[in-house]
């Protein structure tokens, strides 16, 4: 598949940080953006942008955070083939933390929100892009909103300057008939914009649900490496490249960060497919029900965590006296 409007997007320490308060260090963060770069890879996404106050610095690592000065001194001596990004959450960043692009390291700013939320994502990329970046809004958990739901934000979007848009599978439940259904009704209410995919791989679909949007016209595409990501994790950057016929695109950069990073802290966290994400995947539920399970002593007790998910809970019996 070649297609020369197509952009990678790696998510790898944003989206991975979800896994341990984005507590990586900065050897491993440059070593993966080093294979990122030597890869080929678009853009690079290594965090959040988060006004401090609402989360810990003493809990959460600095890409929680992503601050100006750290970055810079952290990329100082780096060649910054391709461009670094970071996510923004609705109501969780301020004017102040984002300066104008100039005085950035960043280059692509991606608003995270829900469909009832798009209204104020609209807001918040025109901020960003009065300020030079460049922006996409992500429609987190579209898997759980009506139909009429997305096309209210899809008609609000289309009416606005926010030049791409993401169908975002946070729950990796949707099938490639769903993908493709998503990715024509987002082009067809967006002419003129890029649409985007994230998938996760709760089914064991993130990578073929990627591929099936390309086919229908998506073009940035997020994956990370070796699918490092909150609970099953993503499409995996190396299969993704594997697909991708562009010379520009390079896997062997990423096996060798892989074997030199990633395995490690493979053994140190957990990622990827483990039956209980497949049981939120296949239910349609947040993953925050199978990351609490895999932190309880129960972990491996898969059917009881199949019977919790889908059994309703108990009713006391009630005497009453005739």
């Amino acid at each position: 598949m070649f297609r020369p409007e197509i952009k990678v997007v790696d998510c790898s320490i944003r989206d991975g940080g979800l896994i341990n308060k984005w507590q990586f260090t900065d050897d491993f963060v440059l070593a993966t953006y080093k294979a990122l770069c030597e890869a080929g890879v678009d853009y690079a996404e290594i965090g959040y942008k988060a006004t401090k106050s609402l989360f810990d610095p003493k809990v959460y690592g600095r890409w929680r955070f992503c601050d100006e000065d750290e970055i810079k001194k952290i990329f100082n001596n780096i060649e910054l083939k391709a461009k670094l990004a970071c996510m923004v959450d609705i109501g969780r960043v301020e004017d102040k933390d984002i300066l104008p692009v100039n005085d950035s390291v960043f280059k692509l700013i991606r608003v995270a929100c829900y469909c009832r939320d798009v209204d104020k994502a609209i807001d918040l990329c025109k901020m960003i892009s009065d300020k030079g970046y460049e922006t996409t809004v992500n429609i987190m958990a579209v898997s759980t909103n009506t139909e009429r739901e997305v096309d209210e934000a899809l008609n609000d979007l289309s009416k606005s300057e926010v030049p791409s848009v993401y169908v975002v599978d946070s729950y990796g439940n949707m099938y490639s008939e769903d993908i493709t259904l998503l990715v024509k009704k987002y082009l067809a209410a967006l002419p003129g914009k890029t649409i985007g995919i994230h998938t996760h791989n709760n089914r064991q679909l993130a990578f073929a649900n990627t591929i099936q949007a390309i086919i229908d016209g998506a073009n940035m595409l997020d994956a990370s490496v070796y699918g490092i990501g909150r609970g099953p994790g993503n499409c995996c950057l190396e299969l993704l490249m594997s697909f991708l016929q562009n010379p520009k695109y390079q896997i062997r950069p990423l096996l060798k960060v892989i074997q030199e990073k990633y395995l490690p802290l493979r053994d140190q966290i957990e990622w990827g497919y483990i039956i209980p994400y497949m049981l939120t995947g296949c239910l349609n539920e947040h993953p925050r029900i199978a990351i609490a399970w895999r932190d309880s002593a129960e972990k491996d007790d898969f059917v009881k965590f199949y019977d919790k998910l889908t059994m309703p809970e108990p009713v006391d019996e009630i005497q009453t006296n005739g």
